[in-house]
């Protein structure tokens, strides 16, 4: 479960990541509270989510292709001190009363602006770091280790929120950069296995969108990831309204919402990187199960049942991410990996700005119970919808019968004659 540690130049990478990522989640979740405070609004933090997101949307292929012509090391050093200094200034207003609504807007816009490169520099760089062998296990535990943070950072920023203010949770995760900031510059360059940069040249993004539309492995994946991520992992928008108007709680229960959904997705994490593979229907199940958890956690009628339901809701969102994550750089070119990656996150990340608000305007005009219901439906009508896509181009068909006294569900070989058939309709 753990073989990738024993890698020295992970060991520090993951080691900053864990002090950073708990930062993070302070940020997100002050974030959020400062601005529903200011505003009294599910949509100004839907929008808050999406302006975070919308760099991703708009510039996230061109991060791809700077990713794969750049040294990544030196490239995620530059974004992590833009990152620090964004939290910094952030809490510099927000401790000296001078903070407003658009200051956090521009602040979370800000910080999308430096993922865009960010984020396919950190997904990328782990195989330089693990080599190929370890890759599979080094990105579960990178989701394993932004859930371990999650449980932490949930629970200290609830605290702080309470305690002294949003603002000293911004300036912890301003200085919580210096940790993996650290780890980079400690790391042994000659230790790093080498992946050859893609010269500047003209039509790098194009080919990129080539090399994915031609494997179907990789643009079925990346199609549900988009579905979810931009209708079912709105959960700034729902976990908050859920607190405040359902069940008329404070930032604890905002706080423990989080913390809960971390365990189950920690969970998912530690299971993906001990089960070695990313198969195609550990994905599409996930997939369905998060929808469907969504949905029954739309109807839950107390604060409690309603938390309890976070833990499931978290290991198979992690459960979709983890898999999808492993299986698109496992199919993917290692000298395209930057431009892939920055799809597969634009995509993913990118859907925010669109469903965010969405999310945040169906639970103004018709209850966050709706709002969550419908991110639920359609996660689960694509996992379901996909499923039966690569069902058919793999030359399957789903069997339903009894075994035993028992329902019998699965995919089976089609026999010759319908895939001879089928292959003439198409």
């Amino acid at each position: 479960m753990f073989s990738s540690l024993r890698i020295r130049n992970y060991r520090l990478f993951f080691a900053g990541q864990v002090v950073s990522n708990t930062g993070t989640w302070m940020q997100r979740i002050a974030q959020d509270w400062l601005v529903l405070s200011l505003t009294g609004s599910s949509t100004a933090v839907g929008v808050t989510t999406a302006l975070q997101f919308l760099p991703m949307l708009l510039f996230g292929l061109y991060g791809g292709v700077l990713v794969d012509r750049l040294p990544k090391r030196r490239t995620l050093l530059f974004t992590q001190t833009a990152m620090a200094l964004t939290g910094i200034a952030l809490a510099v207003l927000t401790l000296s009363g001078h903070v407003q609504v658009w200051h956090v807007y521009l602040a979370a816009f800000a910080v999308g602006l430096a993922t865009v490169v960010d984020n396919p520099a950190r997904q990328s760089f782990v195989s330089e770091m693990v080599g190929p062998d370890q890759l599979q296990n080094a990105v579960s535990l990178n989701s394993a280790n932004f859930q371990s943070a999650r449980l932490v950072g949930p629970a200290v920023a609830g605290l702080m929120i309470t305690g002294v203010g949003t603002g000293w949770a911004f300036l912890a995760n301003g200085l919580s950069f210096v940790a993996p900031i650290a780890g980079l510059l400690m790391m042994r360059g000659r230790e790093l296995h080498i992946v050859e940069r893609a010269p500047r040249g003209k039509g790098q993004l194009r080919e990129g969108l080539h090399y994915v539309a031609g494997r179907p492995e990789l643009i079925w994946t990346i199609v549900l990831v988009g579905f979810i991520g931009t209708f079912g992992f709105n959960f700034p928008v729902y976990l908050s309204a859920f607190a405040d108007d359902v069940f008329h709680a404070g930032a604890g229960s905002y706080s423990l919402f989080n913390t809960l959904m971390a365990i189950g997705s920690l969970a998912g994490a530690l299971l993906a990187a001990r089960r070695g593979t990313a198969k195609m229907r550990v994905l599409i199940a996930g997939a369905l199960a998060f929808g469907a958890m969504e949905l029954v956690a739309a109807a839950a009628p107390s604060l409690w049942l309603f938390a309890l339901l976070m833990a499931p809701i978290g290991m198979f969102g992690m459960t979709v991410n983890v898999t999808a994550n492993t299986s698109v750089q496992m199919s993917t070119d290692p000298a395209m990996r930057g431009r892939v990656m920055a799809l597969y996150m634009m995509v993913f990340m990118g859907g925010s700005p669109v469903g965010a608000p969405i999310a945040g305007w169906l639970t103004d005009a018709y209850g966050v119970r709706v709002g969550l219901a419908a991110g639920g439906a359609i996660s689960a009508a694509a996992a379901v919808t996909i499923g039966l896509i690569l069902a058919r181009m793999g030359g399957l068909r789903l069997s339903v019968g009894w075994n035993r006294g028992h329902p019998h569900v699965r995919f089976v070989p089609r026999e010759p004659e319908e895939r001879e058939r089928l292959a003439t309709v198409a």
